[in-house]
């Protein structure tokens, strides 16, 4: 049979059941859009800007597990989303990332877009293909897809030459066929055992500590098992339900409340299971294991590399729990009662002090909560608004908290929303996003409009880089080049045709949210321009402060101290 390279690639992209391609056709890629025009299970959504590519890809992923493609032209396609595929290598979320080429059947140099492609794709990819032949398109496209959701997901580029694209290919279609199912390690019987002997030993308490890549495993049968109180990391916000009586907080060092420290330190024992201790997750690093580390991940090349572990076990976190929990048989652990009573009065000093002129963090995530419902997904960007809604969102299963965390880059949240709205439609989608990010990927809501995506995008108006401001008014009591320039929010939803609404004071949020409600109900966006109030600081920001300062030599952190008096003075 003979197929245009677009129609090898359609195929590929259907069979493996991805449903969504975003990017901006051109000059090289038209073949494969006139192609995928065609097709009835791959939709192509037309974007502003690369970069919101692959931030949609990635909130397609991590709110629904499906594989998503970022479809872009050569040169300067791949320069504008290399932020989107970056923040999903770091974040360790999996993406097709299909790229361009120039003709290679030509010999002719200087040609329109002419870069090393795979070379700049290849530090923040998990690999690169470059296809030179038609009929090696559709095995490669199956194989990157396949590397992209293995061990610790990530992004995976292919780049097609437009060659390919403009002529026809014999290819053998009944080799073709469904994703090879994917044979997770279940890790070794005598480290399970091993690690099952420590946590059940006279006088352990263990801790558990679980990121994302625990989703899915029966964590909430574990922490009965050991009666273990349970913290997670930010992205593994929701894997672990955050109404039980063994959940802490979403961390346990520095940058959380002191209940949360306090009940860390009365453990022995630590079981990390998904996540590999990076610098944000920890609040700096501050989330320092307890007594012996137990760490199970997918990938073996996360141990040791911040924390020793006594018993490193590569393994599927949801094998691992399975076989965990048969080794440790029927029972359950006591329930340390001063979690439950810490975190009840976390949450009553949180909603202690409404904003007398603005509207409270807090007030705004309970409403929002309340009148939306447990199954919300939530979207953030860099910054205060992430580490805000950490901490006051209470969440009950994982994909529902979507946030830049490693690569912590601004302008993930409109795109995002956009991503999980296509990817879950019938559940609400809630944008909180920054008023500096939105400057970045803001006209994005233009794409939601033109998809008709009836998402609540609010804007938490400061007039500040509010993350950074705050850390320069605590470290030097000065702020620089972190104050926006005023901007008009109504007037930017106006132009992009979506309704606005605007939300000043706490007093005005029953209202503002009801014509929220029956907007999103109408099946139209919203945009709320949201007077956020950020005078009082988030546990993380203080954590991080703290502990960064503690690290400085004496001498550094006495200049810095006096300097900020001085100022202040």
């Amino acid at each position: 049979m003979k197929l245009t390279g677009g129609e090898i690639v359609t195929r590929a992209l259907e069979d493996e059941g991805v449903r969504f391609a975003f990017g901006i056709p051109g000059t090289h890629n038209i073949e494969l859009y006139d192609a995928l025009a065609k097709s009835t299970k791959v939709r192509t959504v037309l974007i502003t800007d690369e970069q919101s590519g692959g931030f949609m890809a990635d909130a397609v992923w991590r709110s629904s597990g499906e594989l998503a493609c970022v479809n872009i032209v050569p040169g300067a396609g791949l320069t504008h989303a290399l932020s989107g595929i970056a923040e999903a290598y770091m974040d360790g979320i999996p993406l097709l990332v299909l790229g361009c080429g120039i003709r290679r059947d030509s010999a002719q140099a200087y040609q329109l877009h002419d870069i090393d492609q795979l070379a700049i794709a290849a530090p923040i990819t998990k690999g690169t293909y470059s296809v030179t032949a038609g009929a090696e398109l559709y095995r490669t496209i199956r194989e990157a897809a396949r590397v992209a959701r293995s061990g610790t997901p990530g992004p995976v580029m292919v780049e097609v030459p437009v060659d390919l694209y403009l002529s026809r290919h014999d290819v053998n279609t009944s080799e073709w066929g469904l994703p090879t199912a994917l044979v997770p390690p279940r890790g070794d019987p005598a480290l399970v055992r091993r690690a099952a002997a420590v946590l059940t030993a006279p006088g352990a308490r263990p801790l558990l500590y679980v990121g994302l890549g625990a989703q899915g495993s029966e964590l909430v049968r574990l922490a009965e098992r050991l009666g273990a109180p349970v913290a997670t990391t930010i992205q593994g916000k929701g894997v672990f339900p955050e109404s039980h009586p063994l959940f802490v907080w979403n961390g346990f060092g520095d940058a959380a409340p002191p209940f949360a420290r306090a009940a860390a330190d009365r453990c022995n024992v630590t079981l990390a299971i998904g996540l590999r201790f990076s610098e944000v997750g920890t609040g700096s690093y501050s989330c320092v294991p307890r007594g012996d580390l137990i760490h199970v991940d997918i990938n073996p090349a996360v141990f040791n590399r911040n924390y020793p572990a006594a018993i490193p076990i590569t393994a599927d976190t949801c094998e691992f729990v399975r076989s965990l929990l048969a080794e440790l048989g029927p029972g359950s652990g006591p329930v340390d009662p001063e979690i439950t009573a810490g975190r009840a009065a976390v949450r009553l000093t949180q909603r202690a002090h409404p904003s007398a002129g603005r509207v409270s963090p807090a007030a705004l995530i309970d409403g929002i909560q309340s009148r939306l419902g447990p199954e919300t997904i939530y979207t953030t960007d860099s910054g205060n608004g992430t580490f805000l809604a950490m901490e006051l969102l209470v969440l009950e299963a994982p994909g529902r908290f979507l946030a830049p965390v490693d690569y912590s880059c601004m302008g993930y949240s409109v795109p995002a929303a956009i991503g999980a709205k296509l990817a879950r439609p019938a559940a609400p989608v809630v944008a909180l996003a920054g008023d500096g990010a939105l400057l970045m990927t803001g006209l994005e809501l233009l794409t939601a409009a033109s998809q008709r995506l009836p998402i609540a995008f609010f804007i938490l108006r400061d007039g500040e880089l509010a993350q950074i401001a705050q850390f320069q008014d605590t470290a030097f009591n000065q702020k620089a080049a972190s104050i926006l320039p005023d901007y008009d929010v109504g007037s930017l939803a106006e132009a992009v045709g979506i309704e606005w609404l605007r939300l000043d004071r706490d007093r005005d949020l029953d209202s503002v949210l009801g014509g929220v409600v029956e907007i999103l109900k109408a099946g139209r966006p919203v945009v709320i321009d949201t007077a956020i109030d950020y005078s009082e600081k988030t546990f993380f920001t203080r954590g991080v402060v703290k502990t960064n300062l503690a690290r400085l030599p004496w001498r550094d952190r006495i200049r810095m101290v006096v300097r900020a008096v001085a100022r202040r003075l």
